[in-house]
């Protein structure tokens, strides 16, 4: 059968339309992180430190469980826009926040079990804890807000939106920054005072997105509940997100599990792990940038049958982040230990910081692969080989940790991270060509 006609080139051009603003906007996300950590560490303590990379660790953790719904409404949505479907790309937004709302809610009242069960998980010292818990209980009430967000970010997303997207971030980062610096440096609250900033800003961000959204309630479908509920769209939508929930969670475990363990190896590691960890947060937020005109280029081209534009955005966006990894990558090489200088004036903590740096100078590398692949898995719903494969290279990383951690202490810890980043690299593109065969 023959292709239809390309209304948009997928060039070079196209791929940084999108991805410019992202990367700006994920730009600010880091240097949150590092506002935050950088606050607390000028109270010359680990524990601080320590406490607040833990508590936003599990936070993020049982946010990002729900992640599913930014990178599913992101496929689903791209896709209706390549299938010329308007009507349902509005319903999409209709679904995407009420499961948001829901999640949040269900997540404030289990609030107490969820940190209890995290906590028991958690190596850490009792004032680690106790402050830990501290930011948490603020955090979870902005639940609603931070989960809708992921769904309206990624409706933006698939329709090439990225400067809305920009706009959204730059306000809640920089108001949260703001916030943070007034509240702990300026009234004094601590740990706390971080939490109560990001609980402002998300709640402010939701109010802001939805404005940017308006045009989908334009549209008198946006309401209908015999659509909004059409069995065939919601289970579709319910299998793409089950897996992608799934793979989630499993990558979360990872990234919790590496937190909370450095703490079997005292404070001191622990703080640097959350130093450096800033580090990777920086890749990951550039790489979304590409990742995410991945998924709207490839689910765009997958809704209209394309498969040779599914190759063509694939190829492109691969490309530049790789381009970005290796240039981040000399950065970490050249700059890490000034930058680790700067987040904290622990003696101790900046000299262990510096020697696990090596591992977070390969990073960018070892994971690039990983990261450009889920961007275009995503963007064409092949959400079942994206959980096949992350529960697989959670299981290695799983194997491998114990031994690992035995052997080389905190450096095992950080090899076992590094180890799944490639397996699921590897298997996720050995699956790639039956992906371009499903486009056609």
């Amino acid at each position: 059968m023959a292709e239809r006609a390309e209304p948009t080139p997928i060039t070079n051009r196209r791929v940084l339309k999108v991805a410019g603003p992202i990367v700006l906007s994920n730009a600010t996300v880091p240097i949150l992180g590092l506002v935050d950590t950088g606050v607390v560490g000028q109270m010359g303590e680990a524990a601080p430190i320590a406490a607040v990379g833990v508590g936003a660790a599990m936070i993020t953790a049982i946010y990002w469980i729900f992640g599913f719904l930014r990178m599913g409404t992101t496929g689903l949505v791209g896709q209706a826009i390549g299938a010329e479907n308007r009507d349902e790309v509005s319903l999409l937004l209709t679904r995407a926040l009420l499961i948001g709302a829901a999640a949040g809610i269900a997540l404030i009242v289990l609030q107490w079990p969820l940190f209890a069960g995290a906590m028991a998980l958690s190596p850490s010292t009792p004032q680690v804890e106790a402050l830990a818990r501290d930011y948490m209980t603020i955090r979870i009430w902005s639940a609603p807000a931070a989960i809708s967000l992921y769904g309206l970010t990624g409706w933006l997303i698939a329709q090439e939106r990225t400067r809305a997207v920009l706009v959204i971030q730059l306000w809640m980062n920089g108001f949260n920054i703001a916030l943070s610096v007034l509240f702990v440096l300026g009234l004094g609250w601590g740990v706390p005072g971080v939490a109560a900033a990001t609980f402002v800003a998300e709640w402010t961000g939701l109010a802001l997105a939805l404005w940017l959204a308006r045009d989908a309630f334009a549209r008198p479908v946006w309401r209908d509940r015999t659509r909004i509920l059409e069995p065939d769209k919601l289970k579709r939508m319910a299998i793409v997100n089950t897996d992608i929930m799934i793979r989630s969670v499993l990558l979360q475990a990872i990234f919790l599990s590496f937190m909370l363990l450095g703490g079997y190896f005292g404070e001191v590691p622990q703080a640097a792990n959350q130093i450096l960890v800033q580090f990777l947060f920086v890749t990951a937020y550039a790489m979304d940038g590409f990742a995410f005109a991945a998924e709207a280029i490839v689910a765009q081209a997958m809704g209209a049958k394309r498969p040779r534009a599914v190759r063509r955005g694939s190829l492109l966006t691969s490309f530049w982040g790789l381009a970005i990894c290796t240039l981040l990558a000399i950065l970490f090489w050249a700059a890490g230990p000034a930058i680790i200088d700067r987040l904290t004036t622990a003696p101790e903590v900046q000299q262990a910081a510096r020697a696990y740096l090596p591992w977070m100078i390969a990073a960018p590398i070892l994971g690039v692969a990983a990261w450009m692949l889920d961007g275009i898995f995503i963007g064409a719903t092949r959400s079942r080989d994206m959980r096949n494969m992350m529960i697989l290279s959670a299981l290695v990383y799983a194997v491998a940790l114990w031994p690992l951690m035995q052997a080389f202490a905190n450096h095992g810890l950080w090899i076992a991270l590094l180890l799944s980043f490639v397996v699921r690299g590897l298997t996720l593109g050995a699956r790639y060509p039956a992906l371009e065969r499903a486009a056609a």
